[in-house]
């Protein structure tokens, strides 16, 4: 008479891993997704017939008329500034950065901030500005 062994395998899935890592990704997206396009209300240079303004996948830092630095509409130093521009390009490396100068910012202040960028290694930085009427 031959035995049959029957094995009781617990064939269930943790899901607990992946609903810590959807949060996370969730939480990652729900604050960065406002930094993207929102910013402050700034008086642009104008730049002839066609403007430069950036697209919704972009970072928008904005430079005011006294010289502050926001990401969205959120103040910080200009090394925070690009602190925050490197945490985000690690999740989507052709990350393109629009900085938005004030027309009565500082040219200084506006430099500093694409400087900074460069050294950090963007590429992709532009200026906006606004379709001259």
């Amino acid at each position: 008479m031959a035995h049959i062994r029957h094995r009781n395998s617990d064939a269930s899935i943790s899901l607990t891993p992946m609903i810590d890592i959807m949060t996370v990704l969730l939480a990652v997206f729900m604050v960065t997704t406002p930094m993207l396009t929102a910013g402050i209300d700034l008086n642009l240079p104008n730049a002839g017939n066609s403007a430069l303004t950036g697209n919704d996948h972009a970072i928008q830092i904005s430079v005011d008329a006294m010289g502050r630095y926001y990401v969205g509409k959120t103040q910080l130093p200009i090394d925070d500034v690009v602190r925050r521009a490197v945490a985000m390009r690690g999740e989507n490396p052709n990350l393109t950065i629009m900085i938005s100068g004030d027309r009565a910012a500082d040219y200084g202040a506006v430099m500093a901030v694409m400087g900074k960028l460069k050294d950090a290694g963007f590429q992709r930085v532009g200026l906006r500005t606004e379709i001259k009427k």
